[in-house]
Order: structure tokens, then C-alpha cells, then sequence
């Protein structure tokens, strides 16, 4: 099975955007390797007759931008590089690697503007380093963006051929006969990953994950090969190659800058480095609050906890594999921090058109060990979520949560059916919705379930 044969959420989001009425330039925006090209080539394949594709890292499509065309004659000149056959239908022009030509970025306000009729996509993979560099900006109010994540586990099952257990995550609740299998493919997800490349080797393999562990080898050494595009110096470069390397094994966790990886390095070198992979998408500092309400504002003075970008990885460099392989629960697995990685990155992809910032609560005490894994906030409001196994009894942080912002509802997420019932305690009473953690994605819906239920 080809990448491009792979089906993405967000290629609902690029029809949406195509039929809009007031249509701007889209800029897709993720890290290296998380199927950007293959998205919008298959949604060129289904849609358009016309398509003009430019790599602006080869030498002959970048000086096309490069020689102070106007906007007219840019098109002319793409349209004879590419060979695009002429006639009424709209063209799609999809400028890969944009952040390698500056003044490519630049011109996009004038296709809004000049030429509204061209439906144009734009794509790369570091922008934000590149453009710091070059000291430009997209133009504000001019484009639009779509954020696009590894892929989540409903694209999983896709990828897998399993489309009738994609339509039975997405009822809700889960049928009963389905949950044990949806737990078992979940558990494959978490081990797999969602990097295009890496699911499918898995499925042409038939679940070989040597051929798996080669793909993420290959692609680290890629994110190595980066490394001299956002370091101005050898000494940050040398920085972010262990802040690099290292973050995988710190992911799901709370860090602290100095020492980061145990090494020597000071809080400000690390925390430049930490900031820099994140705008290349290659990790989150997650901050937590001390909020019950929205804003839920980040106290950037405690330890953030460290998102990256894919489970495969982390578990491919980590080591974890092997205690992965006939696990019956994530939450049992490096002290829970898998699994809270792993919803993490299930909760990220949810957003396409925003960049949707993680929130996990901490209480606003000196010493207090009260930690809540995620605070999401939702049309109904911040919704509590805690990844734990166990009785409810055990969620201590989150009764203390619920006890302090007299919320009426709360979610915990575990290897278990699906269910909710009331929880009464000395200080809080509130109703627990109980989801199982393969359905992470799909939180608002369940909340709909179990008010429904309750009334």
C-alpha cells in the first residue's frame, strides 16, 4: 500500500476549503514526513483536472519566484514549467517546501488578491525556523492554515483495512462485542505510530516491525540532517542534537531545562533548544494551569510537560517495544507516561485548523503533588480528564480538581468499557464518564452521551 493510497481526515477540510466562498491561500503546516505532499496530491487526483505541483527546493522552480515576476506571469511561467493543459476548470497549485524561497511566502498576498481564482496550497516543513532567518512573515489576514499531525488511530484502522472497527469507534458508546478488538488495535497503534511511511511498512510487511524500526531509524537521521537549519551556531546545534535525541526518552513527562537528558548543559541553552524543535513540530512544551475556567493560561514558571511528535518514535528510541507487545493496559506501562503521550497526540490531531495548545492542571500549592492530566476546553465548557487505571476511588487529583471548581462532570480514560455514574465524596459530588482510551478522540461526544443520560 502506497502513502498516497492512505485516506486523511483532514482531506474533508481541503473540500471545505475548495467550496468556500471567499477562498484564500492554504498553508499546510507540520513536521517532516507527516504526509503533507501525499495529502494534497490525493486531493488533487480526486478533484482537480488541473494541477501544477513545484518543489521550491529544486534550482528551476524556485527562480521562477526568484526573478521579480508579477503575479501574472508567475502563473504563465508555472503553467509552461508544469504543462498544465489548458481550459476553464480552476487550477490547483501546490508550492512544496515554500520556506526554501522566501519570496515565494511573500507573494502570497497577491494571489489572494490578483488572483483569487487559482486555488493555491502551500506546504513545508520548517517554516517557522526559515522565515525567523529570513525575517518575514505570512501575510496576516491573507492565508489560511491547516495543521496536519501523524496520523490518528481512526486513520490507523483505515490504513489496516479495518473499516468496519472504524465504524463501530465511531458510534457512541462502542458496541460491547467490538471493545476487546479495539483495544487490541490500539495497543498496535501505540506500538506503530501514525508516521505515514512507518504504517505502511507495517501493513505491506503484515506487522514486521523490523521494517517499521528502519523507516523511524531513516527518519531521525532526517531530523538530524535538519539540525544545521535552525542551530545559528555549532554550539546550539550541538545543543539540539542531544535535546533531540533525548526527548523521546522524556516524553509523557515532566521536565526541567537544566540538565535536560542529563547533561551539563545550561537552562537557557536547553530551553532554546526545546523552543526551537518545537517550532519545527517536533515536540510540545505542555504548561500547565492552575485555572478551572477558561482562559486556561499556561504558568510558564513550572515545569512543562514534554509532548513529541509521534509514539512510533518514541517507542522505537526509547526502547519500549518489546513491553508494548501483548500489553492489556497503556496505563500500566513507564509509569503511565505512555499513554499520556499517546492521547496527547490523539487530542492534537483532533484540530486541523487551529494549533490547539495542550493543558494539564496542577493545584496552586507549594509541594503539592495534585497533578491532572488534561484540562480540554469544549463548546460545553473545560472538560477534566484523567488516564488512570483502577477504582475511582484512586483519582485522588482528580477529586481535588472537581472538589475546588464545583464542576458538574469529569472524564477518565482507561482500558475498560464504556460507562459513566455518579461519584459522591466528602467534598465533591459529580458525574464520571468512563471512556475507553482507543476513543480518546472523541471526548465531546461521550460527554453528549452521558449527559444524555443523566437527564
Amino acid at each position: 500500500m502506497t502513502i498516497a493510497m492512505f485516506p486523511r481526515n483532514a482531506a474533508a477540510d481541503l473540500v471545505q476549503w475548495r467550496d468556500a466562498d471567499v477562498r484564500k491561500p492554504l498553508v499546510i503546516r507540520g513536521a517532516r514526513q507527516v504526509g503533507k505532499t501525499s495529502l494534497v496530491r490525493a486531493f488533487a487526483a480526486a478533484h482537480y483536472r488541473r494541477f501544477a505541483e513545484l518543489n521550491l527546493e529544486r534550482s528551476a522552480h524556485a527562480d521562477i519566484f526568484r526573478r521579480g515576476l508579477s503575479v501574472g506571469e508567475t502563473v504563465q511561467s508555472i503553467v509552461l514549467e508544469c504543462r498544465v493543459p489548458p481550459g476553464p476548470e480552476p487550477l490547483l497549485l501546490f508550492l512544496d517546501e515554500i520556506q526554501a524561497v522566501p519570496e515565494a511566502v511573500a507573494l502570497l498576498r497577491f494571489f489572494h488578491e490578483e488572483r483569487p481564482d487559482i486555488h493555491l496550497v502551500a506546504a513545508g516543513s520548517l517554516l517557522e525556523a526559515a522565515m525567523a532567518a529570513a525575517a518575514i512573515s505570512f501575510p496576516v489576514g491573507r492565508v489560511q492554515f491547516l495543521y496536519l499531525r501523524p496520523m490518528t488511530f481512526m486513520e490507523f484502522l483505515s490504513a489496516t483495512g479495518d473499516a468496519g472497527l472504524r465504524d463501530a469507534l465511531c458510534q457512541v458508546p462502542a458496541p460491547a462485542p467490538a471493545h476487546d478488538l479495539l483495544l487490541k488495535r490500539f495497543h498496535q497503534y501505540a506500538l506503530v505510530g501514525g508516521m505515514p511511511e512507518a504504517v505502511a511498512r507495517y501493513v505491506d510487511s503484515q506487522g514486521d516491525l523490523t521494517e517499521v524500526n528502519q523507516v523511524y531509524a531513516d527518519l531521525f537521521a532526517a531530523f538530524r540532517d535538519d539540525i544545521p537549519k535552525y542551530g545559528r551556531n555549532e554550539t546550539a546545534r550541538r545543543v539540539l542534537s542531544h535535546c533531540l535525541d533525548s526527548a523521546p526518552y522524556e516524553a509523557g513527562s515532566r521536565v526541567t531545562f537544566h540538565g535536560f537528558g542529563g547533561s551539563t548543559y545550561r537552562s537557557r541553552e536547553v530551553g532554546e533548544a526545546l523552543r526551537a524543535l518545537e517550532r519545527a513540530m517536533l515536540l510540545e512544551l505542555v504548561y500547565p494551569t492552575v485555572a478551572f475556567q477558561e482562559p486556561l493560561m499556561p504558568e510558564p514558571r513550572k515545569s512543562p510537560r514534554l509532548q513529541f511528535l509521534d509514539v512510533g518514535l518514541v517507542n522505537h528510541r526509547a526502547g519500549l517495544q518489546r513491553q508494548l507487545i501483548g500489553m492489556r493496559d497503556l496505563t500500566d506501562l513507564h509509569r503511565g507516561r505512555l499513554v499520556e503521550q499517546v492521547i496527547g497526540q490523539e487530542l492534537k490531531a483532533t484540530a486541523v485548523r487551529t494549533d490547539v495548545s495542550l493543558r494539564f492542571w496542577v493545584r496552586d500549592k507549594a509541594q503539592s503533588q495534585a497533578e491532572l492530566d488534561f484540562l480540554l476546553q469544549t463548546p460545553a465548557g473545560v472538560i477534566p480528564v484523567e488516564a488512570k487505571s483502577g477504582a475511582a476511588g484512586k483519582l485522588r487529583s482528580l477529586h481535588q480538581f472537581m472538589a475546588r471548581s464545583q464542576a458538574p462532570l469529569a472524564v477518565r480514560l482507561y482500558a475498560g468499557r464504556p460507562d459513566c455514574h455518579d461519584v459522591a465524596n466528602a467534598n465533591a459530588d459529580y458525574r464520571l464518564v468512563n471512556i475507553p482510551y482507543y476513543a480518546a478522540a472523541l471526548i465531546p461526544r461521550y460527554v453528549t452521551w452521558a449527559r444524555a443520560l443523566g437527564t
